[in-house]
């Protein structure tokens, strides 16, 4: 029988599940079944979870995996009294820091993914408005606003990679796809026009032309657009034109998003506006 892990917050509960899940991805041997519990806020609630919590230990013979972000103590003391393996983030961590920084936390719930009073939430708003109006291509005239133009072949990865990065990090990114209308007469892919001047903001992204045959065949079954050869010629082409015009580029095949994100950000040495929430 799987393990059950809650991940339990009064506030969004974001930091729990990020910090329990990165901790559990390490035991691969074991099946766990992750719930996520936010806006556990009042002593009602957290008494709803306690039974919650004891009723997984019975369906599953194994004590839970409690993994939370409680501020408040009363609500804290409540969780502690249900069956499971208690991982108390903050109690674990605030109370060393307040040592070492000598002074007590204001232990405010939500202050984490608040929207704050520094500009960041509208720096990561703007950011994605950013990333949405220069998707695929659609406004190449803004490319001077851009932090970096990604480039590369249909569904390898640009879209949700600009949009990770504006809302992480407040990067600005656009993305350009590179098809066959940026092609000589001999059929060679040419740097499309609209990035000659900004050459030193492109990054490309390539994929594994069996990896990119199988992702179009869900958005366009038995076409030319998702046959193996049709995809083995598109990302050979986008590859010699990196090594042509020397463009950094990144196979996404093996990356999750997070990761071509932060991979791209150390070889560029792209400015993050602000630190992943």
């Amino acid at each position: 029988m799987p393990r059950t892990a809650f991940f339990i917050s009064d506030g969004t509960g974001i930091t729990a599940e990020t910090l329990g899940r990165s901790l559990l991805a390490q035991f691969e041997n074991v099946e766990i079944r992750m719930v996520t519990k936010p806006y556990i806020d009042s002593p009602d609630k957290a008494r709803s979870l306690v039974a919650v919590i004891e009723a997984a230990a019975v369906r599953d013979g194994e004590q839970p995996i409690v993994i939370d972000t409680i501020v408040d103590n009363e609500i804290r003391s409540i969780i502690s009294t249900a069956p499971g393996f208690k991982v108390d983030i903050f109690s674990t961590f605030l109370a060393p820091l307040e040592e070492e920084l000598a002074t007590h936390s204001t232990y405010t719930v939500g202050r984490t993914h608040s929207i704050g009073h520094d500009g960041v939430y509208m720096n990561r708003i703007d950011s994605v408005h950013f990333a949405l109006d220069n998707d695929d291509g659609a406004r190449t005239h803004q490319y001077d606003k851009a932090d970096v133009i990604l480039v590369g072949v249909s569904r390898c990865g640009k879209t949700p990679t600009s949009l990770y990065l504006a809302l992480q990090f407040g990067i600005r990114a656009a993305n350009y796809p590179l098809t066959e209308d940026d092609q000589d007469e001999d059929g060679t892919l040419k740097l499309p026009r609209c990035l000659a001047p900004h050459r030193h903001k492109l990054f490309g992204l390539t994929i594994d032309p069996r990896r990119l045959a199988a992702i179009r065949s869900e958005r366009r079954p038995n076409s030319r657009y998702c046959s193996i050869d049709q995809c083995t010629q598109e990302v050979q082409q986008a590859e010699a034109l990196y090594r042509q015009m020397h463009i950094p580029h990144i196979d996404t095949t093996r990356f999750s998003i997070e990761e071509i994100s932060t991979r791209m950000i150390a070889e560029t040495g792209l400015q993050r506006r602000f630190s992943p929430r």
